[in-house]
C-alpha cells in the first residue's frame, strides 16, 4: 500500500482496485462527488469521516479535490484505529474517466 512519499493518484487507484478489500474513499461534498468522481469511489465526505464503519483492517485509499482535505481524513481514520488509511492526493491529478 502507498503510504510514503509522492503518491500519483492514477497509480493508487489502480493499486485500490487490485487490493482484495479495499474501499475507495472520496472526502469531498456530495455535490462535489455528483460532478464526478473515480469509478468505484465511496462519497464520505470530510465533515462525517467519524462515522466510517468499515472494518479496523481494511485499506484504505483515500482522496479529494487536491490532497487537503485527504490527508486530514487520513489523520481522522487512523486516530480512529485505521492503520491502512493513505491519502492518494486529489482528482484534479486523475487523468482516467470519470463517473458521474
Amino acid at each position: 500500500m502507498l503510504l510514503f512519499g509522492k503518491v500519483d493518484i492514477n497509480e493508487a487507484a489502480e493499486e485500490c482496485r487490485n487490493t482484495p478489500g479495499a474501499v475507495l474513499l472520496d472526502v469531498r461534498e456530495p455535490n462535489e462527488f455528483s460532478s464526478g468522481h473515480i469509478p468505484g469511489a465511496v462519497n464520505l465526505p470530510l465533515s462525517k469521516i467519524v462515522t466510517v464503519s468499515y472494518p479496523k483492517d481494511t485499506p484504505l485509499y483515500v482522496y479529494c479535490l487536491h490532497g487537503s482535505r485527504s490527508k486530514r481524513a487520513v489523520g481522522a481514520l487512523k486516530r480512529l484505529g485505521y492503520e491502512k488509511a493513505a491519502s492518494i492526493g486529489g482528482i484534479a491529478s486523475y487523468k482516467g474517466a470519470l463517473e458521474r
